[in-house]
């Protein structure tokens, strides 16, 4: 059946997209990484101000006067061969005015072949999801903290049904030049469908998330660490195969106390010469690493590492992040300096 195999698509696609909390909304593609920097310091990283124009997609505080004229597009042929992209540019009024932030999101699932209930073939179907927004980032008067807003306009489509939706995203931003330290909390995904699938109104995925950075006074080291989803307590769930059964077959679940509620909300990063030509990253995620680890077999689930590269005007970046031993993904990424 045509419905039965378009809910197929979203609920594989809902559990990439960090497990334990796919399915509960729609547009989950929304909360896909942004770009390999982001990738590679474990998935979510909401602190950094400089260059990086892509950064704005997720936490659209940091929008500053650095990003004025860049252009950045990034790729991932993400699991199961599904792609997707970002994009993002940003230009500066003036100097009173400031910066304002344009960007996109697209996610292609490919073709399927459709069969009704009775198995007969019913032609190829495909499925694909597109965000954009448009952002603008203001100071707080005369203090250290900055204030930004994301305005997004959601389309999807899954075989013969399409939704269209609305959301913004709220972003609060504190910086410490003297300390070289940052810290933000964001607010994601506020809205709601104008148009549903097939009359079921569903909600999108609110997020919640606060980050801290600092750039180490005598070290050319930036760490990063990120509280994710905040707004879901407790945010694991019990894991029905890694139960355990003893010799009188009494069977015990999986226990998941508080410490692994808290440690699933953490990611660390580290990125070695933040502000030199050539970067090294590395992040690691405690929830996809809990989520989709195999008992008693190392994979280093949760673990991404990337670099990037300054050339003249450009900016490569490459990340590579491990989800599981069946499938882990690579994230590329150009930005341009167009002045």
């Amino acid at each position: 059946m045509r419905k039965v195999l378009t809910f197929y698509i979203v609920m594989c696609f809902s559990c990439t997209a960090y497990a334990q909390l796919g399915g509960e909304s729609t547009y989950q593609f929304l909360n896909l990484i942004s770009s390999p920097r982001q990738a590679a310091l474990g998935g979510k990283s909401i602190t950094n101000v400089d260059y990086d124009v892509t950064q704005a997609l997720y936490n659209p505080a940091t929008i500053n006067v650095d990003m004025d004229n860049q252009l950045a597009v990034n790729y991932s042929n993400y699991l199961g061969d599904i792609s997707y992209g970002t994009a993002a540019y940003a230009y500066t009024w003036d100097r009173r005015v400031q910066t304002f932030h344009i960007g996109m999101t697209y996610v292609n699932y490919g073709t399927f072949d459709g069969y009704d209930e009775n198995g007969i073939s019913t032609g190829e179907f495909s499925g694909s999801e597109a965000a954009f927004s448009a952002g603008y980032a203001t100071q707080i008067g005369y203090s250290d903290f900055y204030i930004g807003a994301n305005l997004k306009l959601i389309s999807s489509k899954l075989e013969q049904y399409n939704s269209f939706g609305i959301a913004t995203d709220v972003g609060l931003l504190y910086i410490n030049e003297y300390l070289d330290f940052n810290a933000a909390l964001v607010i994601r995904n506020f809205g709601t469908q104008l148009t549903t699938y097939a009359g079921l109104k569903e909600s999108l995925p609110f997020e919640i998330d606060l980050g801290f950075s600092q750039k180490l006074e005598n070290v050319p080291v930036r760490w990063h660490l990120t509280l994710e989803n905040l707004q879901q307590w407790p945010i694991a769930t019990e894991n029905p195969a890694r139960g355990t059964t003893d010799l009188n077959g009494t069977q015990t679940p999986e226990e998941v106390g508080f410490f692994s509620n808290i440690i699933r909300h953490t990611i660390i990063g580290l990125e070695l010469f933040p502000d030199r030509g050539f970067n090294i990253r590395l992040g690691y995620s405690f929830r996809r690493s809990a989520e989709l680890k195999i008992l008693e077999q190392r994979n280093f689930s949760g673990l991404s590492f990337g670099v990037g590269l300054k050339f003249n005007k450009f900016r490569f970046s490459y990340t590579h992040a491990r989800y599981s031993l069946a499938a882990n993904t690579s994230f590329l990424g150009l930005q341009i300096n167009l002045q």
